[in-house]
């Protein structure tokens, strides 16, 4: 196929929180910065800055997330307003929790209960599964994933994702692509003020090390060992058969890198493929983000670790993923976490903020406990792999597809009309 006639989904997941005068609660979803309510948030300014690219032949597709479930209605109303007033200029729709209901209703109906389970609007990872399940179902031979932080700066981003895409560069097809992000002050470098506890908790200076490796050094088109869900690209070859994993619970975006391979995709970085971001100030602790990562590494390494040799499937290492986050894949991650932890507690400490340092240093625990899988996480991918082919083929057959198809466009026909 000729890569400018590739149909193209776009879509951008929207978080939003309570009032910023009420804040997160205990059960609240964690995400890094979700919009409070009572604020404007960045969705409009993305949304705006699509007015750059030369290439608009794609739908957009916006997902409203929230970090509670009783205000799932207002998160949704506030996105079709925003995009209502905003009036983008390509095929717009809103993808929320009353559409994921009758999605659920629909398969209940069709006796297809496991599929229902499978499409969940509750952390990353089962956001983006949304992505590509609706992606597949608008019939996309391509999903585009960006975050609702970024905006477009390059005139021809477009032109960029469709170039490699499904092609075949170097004896393999590209399945997926990823792009990475320049930072307000037009770096791509993560730059932040060293604390002492870094000295072991070292994922900045590693993560510099990768992007300096990738990202700022030819060719343009290279193995990566992290992938960013801002800007990623992927070929329906790739999720019409591997999901994102739901039991990470951040950094989604490279364990779906981590799962591609082991799966035998090819997935490379396009070190011409940026997106300006511009990110509000995280929202959450530092002990709360070190302990998210925490639970992922450590359910990544156990993956890695018990791989099998399974026909169809390729054996990766935690050296594959070097510089980052390799480095957080090997069996001193326990050291890592008690060093880095048993420092930021006496931050804390010394800042007069005992509940934080108590809360640091459980971390340290977590890492031997809880973060540790009481199951085998290979088996579980391969099992959810399985599970997520099978519900992505059901999709093709036309009675379902063309209701679900519905149900996507509905609020756009019935409601509100948001291509101009």
């Amino acid at each position: 196929m000729d890569n400018d006639s590739l149909k193209v989904t776009m879509v951008i997941p929207s978080y939003w929180s309570r009032d910023s005068s009420i804040g997160w609660k205990e059960g609240d979803s964690v995400y890094d910065h979700p919009t409070p309510l009572d604020t404007d948030g960045t969705l409009a300014r993305t949304i705006n800055s699509i007015d750059v690219l030369k290439d608009k032949e794609f739908r957009l597709v916006i997902i409203a997330a929230s970090t509670s479930k009783d205000i799932e209605k207002q998160v949704e109303n506030r996105i079709s307003g925003i995009i209502k007033s905003v009036s983008p200029d390509v095929e717009t729709y809103v993808f929320g929790y009353s559409h994921l209901r009758q999605i659920h209703d629909l398969f209940m109906h069709e006796g297809q209960k496991d599929h229902s389970a499978l499409l969940n609007l509750h952390g990353y990872s089962n956001i983006r599964n949304l992505c590509t399940f609706i992606s597949h179902v608008l019939g996309s031979d391509v999903a585009v994933l960006i975050d609702d932080d970024e905006v477009f700066e390059d005139q021809n981003f477009m032109s960029k994702v469709k170039e490699f895409i499904g092609k075949n560069v170097d004896g393999g097809i590209v399945s997926g692509v990823t792009g990475y992000v320049i930072n307000p002050d037009g770096s791509y470098k993560v730059k932040k003020s060293f604390h002492p506890w870094m000295k072991y908790w070292d994922k900045n200076e590693r993560m510099d090390e990768t992007f300096d490796k990738l990202i700022g050094k030819g060719p343009r088109l290279k193995k990566t060992s992290f992938a960013l869900g801002g800007n990623m690209i992927i070929h329906r070859n790739l999720f019409s058969v591997v999901p994102f994993d739901p039991n990470v619970p951040r950094g989604e975006d490279t364990d779906f890198l981590i799962n591609a391979m082991m799966f035998g995709f090819n997935f490379l970085l396009d070190n011409q493929l940026a997106i300006r971001h511009l990110p509000p100030k995280k929202s959450h602790p530092v002990w709360m983000r070190i302990r998210e990562d925490i639970y992922r590494f450590v359910y990544e390494r156990a993956k890695i670790n018990n791989q099998k040799d399974t026909r169809g499937m390729t054996c990766v290492y935690p050296g594959d993923f070097d510089p980052y986050p390799g480095c957080f894949l090997k069996s001193d991650l326990e050291e890592k976490v008690e060093k880095s932890c048993g420092l930021l507690s006496e931050e804390y400490l010394a800042q007069g903020d005992m509940q934080g340092s108590k809360d640091a240093l459980h971390n340290i625990d977590i890492a031997r406990s809880d973060a540790v899988p009481k199951y085998d996480p290979f088996e579980r991918i391969c099992l959810l792999q399985k599970h997520w082919e099978k519900l992505m083929k059901y999709m093709n057959k036309s009675k379902i597809r063309s209701h679900i198809q519905e149900i996507i466009k509905q609020r756009f026909s019935q409601c509100l009309k948001y291509h101009n």
